[in-house]
């Protein structure tokens, strides 16, 4: 089982000022601020209009972006207190805004409640049995899939409230959007008469302020600079634009009770691919954040611990009305970037976003919806990585169809899938590469490539030699079975030499042993030369030294020659 320790302790343990302290409050006020725009637009973007009404029924101060600070709030302070690296901010993302978002239109809040629980029970497990090392062998190919495939979607549903527009059914009633990534495209054609010019104007006026701000301007927090304006624009003139009060009526001045999610054993067992979904999200893009932080500052997070932190995090914030978190890139590398020197900076800026939401909650109501549409636009183009899915579309034909194939279907079909098949197709892919790279040639005629070596003894008569090369695994084990199959007469001895066999599994060894019985049938003997130690190992356990017989382990293929000359002859 994995050590697992808070950041935190250790950074207090080795000596803590004041200095110090001063630092991480610079920091996690700098940070708070910045992320109360963000979680306001996760959670808008997350929680479809009609499971926003069935909460705000609940209890009215559960508006969808209450949700979102919610989550920053709690699941921010406990990823910094709990979690593996002394720079992550935690909250909610872009990278869970597709996934939530179905997952609430099919199963309501209920399900969506249940889903983050089991997700933090999976990323507790997953860092206790030491996954966290693991979560780097998931392809570059699939992880840029998705995220590209979630920018586009996340980008397809701002276009609502970027626009104004009013979609209704066939009745004239007003309608959410969609969870289906075609069926939302036809429902905003079919609205997009309804456009109004005022909310056009702002929304648009607020992403060209975001891009000149992050062009000439990127250490200024562009997100909240451009909702103090627009807010400020559209109560002084008077603009008819929908806001966060005339849709949401605001966001409370306090934190809801925490409550325990009402679970449902057949809701659970429908809910394990959603799950292991989010947990998946989590950790890879916690886990990536979290190298960032590293490679900016010279320090190494714990990533085993970091999976427990996040995954208790996803426990409590399913307790106080919240949705999934995890580590955010964008955060952390400006609590960076402004000081932070320990986790205290990440529970900072949570109490800073408590502050807020006690003190100025009321002010929220004015932020238009156009403008965290924008704000969520430049998150969805920060994510969709064009320059690295472009080179990625100039690497060999597996990584593209990799690529194209995660990107279609988290597009066109679900996440889940899409994670799912990226990572089966990936494996497949890879299992191919490398059986590619594995196989077996005649010591004189090798079919590797390469020349024979010129300082192997002339064969004697009656004895053949074959080389085994590369990993000696299911994907290549049918060589070695077939390696008779060539001989017109069948030798006195055959020589199998393994020195570049580094790894064999159970279908390697099964080969072995086929290839012993059949040379039994035939009347030949088996030698082999140069078999290394996992092999010989995987070998022993299975018996097969016994039954080849240790005599005809050799060392060196000058021994197994000098062995083979001794059967051919007997």
């Amino acid at each position: 089982m994995a050590r697992i320790e808070p950041k935190l302790i250790l950074c207090l343990r080795e000596g803590y000022g004041l200095g110090h302290l001063r630092r991480d409050i610079i920091s996690g006020i700098t940070v708070g601020i910045i992320a109360l725009p963000l979680a306001m637009a996760f959670g808008i973007a997350s929680i479809p209009d009609t499971v926003a009404a069935e909460l705000q029924a609940i209890n009215p101060a559960l508006t969808a972006p209450a949700l979102g600070i919610f989550t920053a709030i709690v699941a921010g302070f406990l990823i910094s207190a709990l979690g593996g690296s002394r720079f992550q901010i935690g909250g909610p993302t872009g990278a869970f805004i597709v996934i939530v978002y179905q997952i609430a239109s099919k199963h309501g809040y209920s399900g969506l409640a249940t889903a983050t629980t089991m997700a933090g029970v999976i990323l507790v497990l997953m860092g206790l049995a030491g996954f966290g090392r693991l979560i780097k062998y998931v392809p570059y190919p699939v992880t840029t899939g998705f995220t590209s495939g979630i920018a586009v979607v996340i980008a397809a549903t701002q276009l609502k409230d970027l626009f104004g527009l009013r979609p209704t059914d066939a009745g004239g009633n007003s309608i959410s959007l969609p969870p289906e990534f075609i069926h939302k495209l036809q429902v905003l054609a079919s609205a997009w008469k309804t456009w109004e010019p005022s909310t056009v104007a702002v929304g648009v006026g607020s992403l060209v302020i975001l891009i000149i701000l992050r062009r000439f301007m990127p250490r200024l927090p562009g997100q909240i600079v451009v909702v103090v304006i627009a807010g400020i624009v559209v109560a002084l003139f008077g603009i008819n634009t929908d806001t966060i009060g005339d849709r949401f009526g605001g966001i409370p001045r306090s934190l809801p009770a925490p409550h325990l999610p009402a679970f449902s054993p057949a809701l659970m067992r429908e809910l394990i691919p959603e799950a292991t979904t989010i947990a998946i999200l989590c950790a890879l893009e916690s886990l990536l954040s979290a190298v960032v932080a590293d490679g900016m500052t010279g320090r190494r997070h714990r990533s085993d611990t970091e999976l427990v932190g996040q995954g208790i995090a996803n426990l409590a914030t399913s307790c106080f009305w919240g949705i999934p978190a995890t580590g955010a890139l964008a955060r952390t590398v400006a609590n960076i970037r402004a000081g932070a020197v320990s986790p205290i900076s990440g529970m900072v800026h949570a109490v800073t976003l408590l502050l807020i939401l006690l003190v100025a909650a009321p002010l929220a109501k004015a932020i238009p919806l156009a403008t965290l549409a924008a704000v969520l636009l430049m998150v969805a183009w920060n994510m969709s990585e064009i320059d690295h899915f472009r080179w990625i579309l100039r690497s060999p034909r597996s990584d593209i169809i990799v690529l194209l194939t995660t990107f279609g279907l988290t597009v066109l079909t679900d996440l889940t899938i899409a994670v799912m098949v990226g990572m089966v197709l990936a494996s497949f892919l890879f299992m191919k590469r490398m059986a590619d790279l594995s196989g077996v040639g005649s010591l004189g005629v090798a079919d590797n490539g390469e020349d024979p070596p010129p300082d192997i003894p002339a064969l004697p008569p009656n004895v053949e030699a074959y080389e085994v090369f590369g990993p000696l695994f299911f994907g290549s084990a049918d060589r070695v079975r077939d390696t008779l199959a060539g001989f017109e007469r069948p030798p006195a001895v055959f020589i199998l030499r393994m020195r570049r066999v580094l790894c064999i599994d159970a279908t390697g060894l099964h080969a072995l042993m086929e290839l012993y019985k059949k040379c039994q049938r035939d009347g030949i003997n088996l030698v082999l030369s140069g078999v290394h130690a996992q092999p010989l190992v995987a070998m022993t356990n299975a018996g097969l030294d016994k039954m080849i017989g240790e005599e005809n382990l050799c060392g060196s293929i000058e021994d197994a020659i000098a062995r083979a000359e001794k059967l051919a002859t007997a």
